[in-house]
């Protein structure tokens, strides 16, 4: 088992604390095999994002650090290596859970201290992966930004934020709340391969009805478009489609982007999974982390052109004040934890 190099605050020389205590590591069982809980304590939780103005949102939560939806381009696996923990099989199964979250946020969001800044969820990993099933902090969180009446958004790729619709629903009453979804492919292919730990494609779509029906605003953000996998104008136009008839109050997509550690585990999968496309990989990605603008110009051409063919929604960015930015895409850069 790897040791965690948890970072002291009294060390001097060293950067601030990480956490302030591990309070216990649990084994997962039953529908938790396979996963171990690294259950921590915080002093604060909601973190800042550098260069205000660019991002919907100023400020950021989240409760859990890994994720077991296991996506392979997941630009957050780089921040394992700061545990001690590896970017790969660690990052999906050694889950660290803030246990205090809820309670902190209260005390961040207190009246005369805080002013009411949007929060966004899910810009690091998933705040509704398979750990919330068992800890519930994202909705405690939800509770309390609720109570305070601040306005939020979450990005996830689970349905499980449907075990929180009367939550949401109530918030929504009282505040700009939206609840969006990552649908980068309908593919069966290439979900199972490049995120294994989610939820199927098809039941996130029937989420994003589900919270429209409700009043609670939901879109779709076809990220991360996986060259050559999931970025064929067929494979784009029965994305927009499903998030078009689902009444997706938005729909955008952007390609892949890899930097640092990321790329080079990436490609190693790519090697594993599909290796004809090893050599197209090191031409796209070799000295950049974006795909070229050509193709993300044409790209974007496409889903315009199929969000036009079926009556999908004009692209809605500025609306929800804390709209979240995907993981993966070329908007989600690295932001607090």
């Amino acid at each position: 088992m790897s040791e965690l190099r948890w970072t002291t605050i009294d060390s001097p020389g060293r950067r601030p604390a990480l956490f302030d205590a591990v309070v216990e590591r649990k084994v997962g069982r039953g529908a938790y095999r396979g996963l171990e809980f690294l259950l921590v304590e915080s002093r604060s939780v909601i973190n800042r994002v550098p260069n205000p103005g660019v991002l919907p949102f100023t400020h950021t939560v989240n409760a859990y650090r890994g994720c077991s939806h296991a996506c392979t381009y997941c630009f957050a696996r780089p921040t394992h290596d700061y545990l001690g923990l590896d970017i790969a099989s660690d990052f999906d199964t050694k889950i660290v859970v803030k246990i205090n979250a809820p309670e902190v946020v209260r005390h961040e969001t207190a009246p005369g201290r805080w002013a009411a800044h949007p929060i966004a969820m899910g810009t690091n990993t998933d705040p509704y992966q398979q750990a919330e099933g068992k800890f519930k902090l994202t909705r405690g969180i939800v509770e309390v930004l609720a109570e305070r009446r601040n306005p939020f958004s979450i990005l996830t790729k689970s349905p499980l934020v449907l075990r929180d619709l009367n939550v949401l629903a109530d918030a929504a009453r009282v505040t700009d709340v939206t609840v969006d979804f990552s649908i980068g492919t309908l593919d069966p292919d290439v979900w199972t391969r490049s995120e294994p730990g989610t939820p199927h494609p098809r039941k996130r779509l029937d989420a994003v009805r589900r919270l429209n029906e409700r009043g609670i605003p939901s879109g779709v953000m076809m990220a991360p478009i996986i060259p050559g996998l999931s970025d064929r104008p067929e494979q784009i136009e029965a994305v927009v489609k499903g998030a078009a008839e689902a009444g997706a109050r938005f729909i955008t997509g952007s390609y892949l982007h890899l930097r640092g550690p990321l790329k080079d585990h990436y490609l190693r999968w790519v090697e594993q999974e599909y290796p004809y496309l090893t050599r197209h990989y090191r031409n796209l990605y070799g000295d950049r982390s974006y795909a070229p603008a050509a193709m993300r110009k044409r790209l974007g051409g496409w889903i315009g052109h199929f969000v036009a063919k079926h009556g999908g929604p004009v692209r809605e960015r500025g609306r929800g004040r804390a709209r979240s930015a995907a993981p993966g895409s070329d908007e989600q850069l690295a932001l607090p934890l």
